[in-house]
């Protein structure tokens, strides 16, 4: 078995805001809570509850961003920024949306495949998109840390 490392929170993901930078840090718990549990036991039962809850949570992360971005008024200021944002949030929830599909009709992933799409897909959406949403709003007056 492939070992996969968890993902170890550091400054460098922060944005800044504080909303933003709590749900991340809930986001990488699940991701790195998932890695270990997909260590020994992998079923389908818990790939679809991993799935289930990532998604879920994932979409709750998107609608506190895309408000954030709707209330700033993102799209006038930044359109291509902020529909590249938009399209990432949409593409993920598909590709998660598919897998569970995928495990519906037993065409099961790897334990590596699904943590490398998510890890890899968490930590670069929060490297590049996000931390430009993050200075965006600091830009406007968005409370930030102190």
């Amino acid at each position: 078995m492939i070992s996969h490392e968890p993902i170890l929170w550091n400054d460098s993901f922060l944005t800044g805001i504080d909303r933003i930078d709590e749900q991340h840090k809930v986001l990488v718990n699940t991701l790195n809570e998932a890695n270990a549990r997909l260590a020994t036991n992998i079923t389908r039962e818990l790939l679809e509850q991993i799935t289930r809850d990532l998604l879920s949570y994932a979409i709750y992360h998107f609608e506190t961003e895309e408000s954030l971005m709707q209330e700033y008024d993102y799209v006038s200021l930044s359109a291509a920024d902020a529909d590249k944002h938009r399209q990432e949030h949409r593409s993920f929830s598909q590709q998660v949306v598919a897998l569970r599909e995928g495990l519906r009709d037993d065409r099961l992933v790897t334990r590596e495949e699904l943590l490398s799409f998510l890890n890899n897909w968490l930590v670069n959406h929060i490297l590049q998109t996000d931390l430009l949403l993050g200075k965006f709003l600091a830009s406007l007056g968005y409370p930030t840390r102190a």
